[in-house]
């Protein structure tokens, strides 16, 4: 199961909006859990989470989109990999089921790399994709 229905209560009678997935999802590297743990300390919200979202734009048509939050949104699905909580939207998950999220720590060509068997071509940046 890729993703499951929380039952808790939250507040005043309201259960959480979110669901809990699993890495069959988005699954992280040692390498990205330690970045992205280290940014988020930076940042001063040790149990934040990483939201990872698909969104229309750059020269294949969609492009990643990654931002550090407090904690999960109305309909996210929440993954635990390499130690980080991410998020995904329902409409993100379409695109990014199955895809592995690296860091590459080098002068050039570093950064966050995604591996999605999703993607029928990318951009010769690598900075964006077609489904």
């Amino acid at each position: 199961m890729i993703a499951g229905k929380i039952g808790a209560k939250v507040g005043a009678g309201a259960t959480p909006g979110f669901r809990v997935g699993d890495e069959r999802l988005i699954k992280l590297t040692a390498s990205a859990g330690t970045k992205v743990t280290s940014l988020l300390t930076r940042q001063g919200r040790p149990s934040g989470v990483l939201r990872v979202a698909v969104v229309g734009g750059g020269c294949s048509g969609l492009q990643y989109k990654m931002d550090l939050q407090d904690q999960p949104q109305n309909r996210d699905i929440l993954v635990e990999s390499a130690g980080v909580r991410v998020v995904v939207d329902p409409k993100s998950a379409l695109y990014v089921t199955g895809s592995e999220l690296d860091y590459v720590d080098a002068l050039t060509e570093g950064g966050f790399k995604v591996k999605n068997p999703n993607a029928a071509t990318s951009c010769s940046c690598g900075e964006s994709f077609s489904a």
